[in-house]
């Protein structure tokens, strides 16, 4: 009975485990905070934290939706390449918005094709009342899966 239990594992068991670890990366071009970490690889899934429209430094990208929504995806570009991937790997985003109308703006929605291309991931798409900064007007989450 042990050596079919410990069969199991092995073959059930021990991939799992090994899927089940983090490697956490704060990829330079990117802001620093001691209390979370700009992705997170794990097994094959890639959970990157919400980017905001400032830079490494903290400064805000401008005070309007497209330029700091720029910013996000240079940010997101950032973190996908950390791990050697980019656009085409990204399975979902959240985003999150202090004015919808703004982000619909044509020039706002014509920055995504131009990152995504004809093949976009699922996504979500939120309005709230504010962000961590008020300044802030756009945030982006994203999973990205490497092949």
């Amino acid at each position: 009975m042990n050596r079919v239990l410990l069969i199991a594992f092995f073959l059930v068991g021990a991939p799992l485990a090994q899927s089940q670890q983090l490697e956490r990366i704060n990829p330079d071009g990117l802001s620093k905070n001691p209390g979370y970490t700009q992705v997170v690889k794990a097994g094959k899934l890639v959970f990157i934290a919400g980017q905001v429209g400032a830079t490494a430094d903290g400064k805000i990208a401008g005070p309007g939706m497209k330029e700091q929504y720029q910013q996000v995806l240079d940010n997101l570009a950032t973190a996908l390449k950390s791990v050697g991937l980019d656009f085409s790997h990204v399975a979902m985003t959240t985003t999150y918005v202090t004015d919808i109308e703004e982000f619909r703006t044509p020039e706002v929605q014509a920055l995504r094709p131009q990152r995504f291309g004809n093949r976009p991931p699922t996504s979500t798409l939120v309005q709230v009342v504010r962000l961590a900064n008020p300044a802030y007007k756009v945030e982006v989450d994203a999973i990205a899966v490497i092949p």
